[in-house]
């Protein structure tokens, strides 16, 4: 039983601690997963907020079948889907806000990645359309088996192996207009 799994399980037991480590252990990175599908740094805390709410308020059973990481991821995409089905309309964003946005996202992004290659990685995934950015990022940066992915993105790990597959070679096509090397991927 990982972290997770156990912290949350003190939690349906009435440690309220153990939502506290949740919360902590796993914001950074949801916030980033989020921030895959919404585009928006700001959105995507309050959808990670709504994910612990949801959490909180409705407290869902835990199964063993996948790690608590990929339920937990599971539950934020549901909730990044339903925020986009329900708020297709773009608000209009100064240029100010626009780059205070950004310089705090790539702080984020600094803090959470730390290494120049990951930066580099995350910036040219940023470019990739959305099944391959959640994809690479729940493989890469979460380290997310086949079978965890699967579960996280609703497709078989046949479908996750051949989407891995068509996602790494647009990300060297990224890379290689950006110099980058990239021989472990």
């Amino acid at each position: 039983m990982d972290n997770g799994a156990s912290s949350y399980r003190r939690f349906l037991d009435g440690d309220e601690g153990g939502i506290v480590e949740i919360i902590r252990d796993y914001k950074d990175g949801l916030i980033l997963y989020l921030n895959g599908f919404v585009q928006n740094i700001y959105t995507a805390e309050d959808l990670m907020e709504d994910t612990f709410v949801r959490l909180v308020a409705k407290k869902p059973k835990f199964s063993a079948r996948y790690s608590f990481k990929t339920w937990l991821y599971t539950i934020g995409r549901n909730v990044a889907i339903d925020y986009l089905r329900h708020n297709t309309k773009m608000i209009p964003v100064s240029y100010e806000d626009l780059q205070r946005i950004e310089s705090e996202e790539e702080g984020l992004e600094i803090s959470y990645l730390k290494e120049e290659q990951k930066i580099m990685l995350h910036r040219a995934m940023g470019k990739l359309n959305s099944d391959y950015q959640q994809v690479l990022y729940l493989s890469f940066f979460e380290d997310f088996d086949n079978g965890q992915i699967a579960a996280v993105m609703k497709k078989s790990k046949r479908q996750v192996e051949n989407l891995i597959y068509r996602a790494k070679m647009s990300l060297r096509s990224e890379l290689d207009k950006e110099g980058f090397c990239h021989e472990g991927l």
